[in-house]
């Protein structure tokens, strides 16, 4: 007989900032959406962030959409108020 039977299995709230931290120990490669500027996304590694969700990337690039481009931007300061999605870019 099973002791695990009927019981339910609890799932756990992961906060916003856990999962940037994540990012940030992990050294993922991230996109970020950006908000009213929907052709447009960041890609970069997390290098710091703060409570604002203000994020520094390393090794960033602009990509854009409708001309199916890349633009190199090296180190920069994202404000979080520009931030729509953060998620994590899966390796080629």
């Amino acid at each position: 007989m099973s002791s695990f039977k009927g019981s339910k299995v609890q799932k756990v709230m992961v906060q916003p900032i856990n999962l940037i931290f994540r990012y940030l120990q992990n050294r993922s490669r991230v996109q970020v959406w950006l908000y009213e500027n929907t052709h447009l996304r960041i890609e970069g590694h997390i290098v710091g962030f703060d409570e604002y969700m203000n994020l520094v990337l390393d090794e960033a690039e602009e990509y854009n959409i409708k001309k199916q481009s890349r633009r190199t931007l090296g180190r920069i300061m994202l404000k979080g108020d520009n931030i729509t999605l953060i998620q994590n870019v899966q390796a080629n």
